[in-house]
């Protein structure tokens, strides 16, 4: 049995991390398919393909809120992080071989970190875009970003208003944020506190405060 394990949301400043596995004795299916790197396929696609993927696998999902990736933070780098996640994924799965998206920029370096964490010996196949490379990474890669997208749209009905992708380069994520800070002084609940966006945020606001208050 081989699997592929993909994360969804690493960067973000809003919203969780998502790390998918899947397992499947050959990739023949997943090929006929035409199962590619989420991120190069629309969301309509995603959403069409991710039950299509779950007919035929055997499938792990690890939502990763943002309170437990600020905690996690303060004790490991995200790259640690991220290998222990992928490794509990593993672990679930107990394939011969997994193929795992590497995090680090040494890719051995994280396959070693994935490693350490199993208990039990696994050959781990850990590269650069193996999202493109390998069909189930692209399948993991895409049942991680379906799933993504659907929590950010409960949290964006918990708000009842648009909150963008979550990332730092969407307008609309930053708008929200700034919005917010002004309103109430603080972060949004499902905020990576310990995000370098989110700190100068609110920053900047209190600046613009003590500016105001300066003025009077």
């Amino acid at each position: 049995m081989i699997v592929g394990v993909d994360e969804a949301g690493r960067g973000p400043v809003i919203g969780p991390m998502v790390v998918a596995g899947v397992a499947v004795d050959s990739d023949v299916a997943l090929r006929q398919l035409n199962v590619r790197d989420s991120k190069k396929l629309s969301a309509e696609r995603r959403e069409a393909l991710a039950p299509e993927i779950e007919k035929i696998v055997r499938f792990e999902l690890v939502v990763i809120p943002a309170e437990r990736i600020d905690a996690m933070r303060a004790e490991m780098s995200l790259n640690d992080f991220e290998a222990r996640l992928f490794a509990e994924i593993i672990e679930k799965l107990h394939p011969e071989t997994a193929y795992v998206d590497a995090a680090d920029v040494d890719e051995i370096e994280f396959k070693r970190c994935v490693q350490r964490e199993l208990p039990f010996a696994v050959e781990i196949v850990s590269q650069h875009n193996a999202d493109v490379l390998f069909p189930v990474v692209s399948a993991a890669s895409i049942l991680a970003k379906v799933c993504r997208d659907r929590e950010m749209r409960g949290i964006e009905r918990t708000f009842g208003v648009p909150i963008g992708s979550g990332y730092a380069s969407d307008p609309d994520t930053i708008s929200f944020l700034e919005r917010w800070i002004r309103e109430t002084g603080a972060l949004p609940p499902h905020t990576r506190a310990s995000w370098d966006t989110a700190r100068r945020l609110l920053a900047e606001s209190r600046i613009r405060k003590l500016d105001e208050f300066g003025g009077d």
